[in-house]
């Protein structure tokens, strides 16, 4: 062969494996996952929806950067079945987590059960938390037996404790004192409100730490904040910035965590490597007034199936990736992240039923992708209150809190919560109505019909309480004997 037609190949070789790389170094089969999950942060309290009188740069660097969802919601609007949701990619009811656990409790997340951190440690992966866990707080439960390597934070709520908002200790609490944990063991007592001020600046420097620890590794840092769940509180780098009270100053608090993470990222070469996600659990504690956050015209909050209680803002940054500046407004949810994971970095999912559908074609803005058109809304004791298929929504009659027509409290301290009752069916058009209020269900029957046989779906599946169905692939919840 002429030596001149060698040297050609060879070039052209060279140039193609060249380029492949290329690809490969953009594309990257294990990307560092960072999941920043706020507790009871609502739909308008980031600056890039809507929030006025403190600002979140950083969390809104992160949306110029990535891609920021308008339809994302959480698993429950309730603490630990949304943390079951999204640790485990199952609507929360499948595998018998339901409410807020208490301290103590004989119940929480089942050992058969795989959670993010287990699906990656299949690849490699380093996995730390570092912040509220509240899956049950006996050990068996805990973070480190179930495939975290580290673990720091409060095992539940930061107001399950025996203090009042004043800082006064309660002579016949409930609550036992709040432990701080690192790995199994409790090594200190939260006592003030002036601990709880330290929260956010303690698990942000771990979390920190960690990144450095563990730049020369594939890594899940998962980051579940305390707050905004009350009672709230500020480390004294932020008390009196913002122009909205201690809320805001909270906020600008926490938007510098998410800036400290993503700094030890860019510091330590690894920005272009790592998907960064930031969401919420649930929607605010409206009753708590000045101390909680906004719906952004969302209906009702935390603890309902409206939409003020389960939609949420999410933020998903993945350089090379994700375009720049992009908005979804398809259906997502945090179930839908284990999926997700589990594709791009081709894990095995679990041989049990899961609910989340990877939505890793919306991250890459796939033309036409959709992978997620319908939801369902459950609530307490596995009552199904309402379905969602593209832009429609269906709610059933059922009893719900209500922060409406009642005063919220102010400084720490809740106003009064009222039982409501939906009395009959409602439908509501989402994207000419999000805020739930006006009833067209006389206008559309097909739709309701449409609707209806999800519902039947979602009941022989997964069953409904309050129509007394039992689900076919309903898991228990782990419990001590």
């Amino acid at each position: 062969m002429n030596i001149k037609v060698i040297l050609f190949m060879f070039l052209l070789l060279t140039k193609a494996n060249a380029s492949t790389k290329g690809e490969d170094d953009k594309n990257p089969e294990k990307p560092n996952i960072v999941i920043i999950f706020m507790d009871d942060l609502g739909y308008g309290d980031f600056t890039s929806y809507g929030a006025i009188d403190y600002a979140t740069p950083n969390i809104d660097a992160l949306a110029n950067e990535g891609m920021r969802f308008t339809n994302f919601y959480a698993a429950q609007a309730v603490c630990s079945a949304s943390r079951a949701g999204i640790l485990t990619g199952c609507y929360p009811n499948r595998i018998g987590i339901n409410g807020a656990l208490r301290p103590n409790v004989k119940k929480g997340i089942h050992k058969g059960e795989v959670t993010i951190a287990e699906l990656v440690k299949q690849k490699g992966y380093a996995t730390a938390i570092f912040g509220k866990w509240h899956l049950g707080s006996e050990q068996v439960f805990l973070p480190l037996q179930h495939g975290f390597d580290e673990y720091a934070g409060l095992p539940y709520s930061n107001d399950m404790w025996p203090v009042d908002y004043e800082g006064n200790y309660k002579q016949k609490s409930k609550y036992p004192p709040l432990p701080f944990m690192e790995g199994n063991d409790n090594v200190r007592e939260i006592k003030t409100l002036d601990d709880q001020a330290e929260l956010t600046t303690i698990y942000t420097e771990k979390a920190v730490d960690f990144i450095q620890r563990k730049k020369d590794t594939p890594f899940l840092l998962y980051l579940p904040h305390s707050m905004p769940h009350v009672p709230i509180a500020v480390s004294s780098k932020f008390k009196g910035k913002s122009n909205q009270g201690l809320y805001g100053d909270l906020m600008m608090e926490l938007d510098w965590s998410v800036g400290q993470i993503t700094k030890a990222l860019k510091e330590n070469g690894l920005e272009e490597n790592t998907i960064v996600i930031v969401t919420s659990d649930n929607g605010p504690w409206l009753n708590y007034g000045n101390h909680a956050g906004s719906t952004g015209g969302l209906r009702e909050g935390k603890g309902t199936s409206w939409e003020g209680g389960q939609r949420e803002p999410c933020i998903i940054s993945w350089p090379n990736t994700i375009a720049k500046g992009t908005v979804c407004n398809k259906i997502a949810s945090t179930i839908d992240l284990f999926p997700t994971i589990s594709e791009i970095i081709d894990g095995e999912l679990p041989k049990h039923k899961i609910d989340g559908i990877s939505i890793l074609s919306l991250l890459k803005s796939e033309e036409e992708a959709n992978p997620r058109d319908h939801l369902y809304y459950y609530y307490g004791n596995n009552n199904l209150e309402a379905v969602r298929k593209d832009n429609w929504k269906l709610v059933f009659p059922h009893p719900h809190r209500s922060y409406e027509n009642n005063a919220p409290g102010k400084n720490g301290f809740p106003g009064k919560v009222i039982k409501a009752n939906v009395e009959k069916m409602a439908l509501y058009d989402l994207r000419r109505d999000p805020g739930e209020r006006y009833d067209v269900i006389s206008l559309y029957p097909k739709v309701v019909a449409d609707l209806m046989l999800l519902a039947e779906v979602a009941r022989k599946d997964l069953g409904d309480n309050l129509t007394n169905r039992v689900g076919e692939n309903v898991r228990e919840a782990g419990r001590i004997e």
